[in-house]
């Protein structure tokens, strides 16, 4: 039940985004669940992948370049999910920063539950 809500939330995160990250465009809730879903997908396969290789890099910038990484995951994403468009790497990074913002407050909710 909480991963269920934890999607939801997370679909809801991605719509909040496309309002305040120009260049970040969701068309609707379908559209969010899917990328929502994709993106989880994308993390716990070849964004882990990535994290451990560029471990050495995370430490160096005290954890800033997991950002870039899933500004990377958010891209790949955005190629998949149709309705689900991130035009750039700039707003992928900043779409990236402001989901890490809205993820914290969502786990908290989550743990509540």
């Amino acid at each position: 039940m909480r991963l269920l809500l934890q999607w939801i939330l997370t679909a809801i995160a991605l719509l909040i985004v496309s309002r305040i990250v120009p260049g970040f465009h969701v068309n609707g809730l379908w559209p969010a669940l899917i990328a929502a879903l994709v993106i989880g997908l994308l993390n716990a396969t070849v964004g882990l992948l990535l994290k451990i290789i560029t471990f050495p890099l995370s430490i160096l910038t005290l954890g800033l370049f997991l950002l870039v990484i899933n500004g990377i995951m958010i891209l790949v994403a955005s190629d998949i999910v149709p309705g689900f468009r991130v035009y750039g790497f700039a707003p992928a990074f900043w779409g990236a920063v402001v989901l890490a913002l809205l993820g914290m407050v969502i786990r908290a909710v989550v743990k509540e539950a």
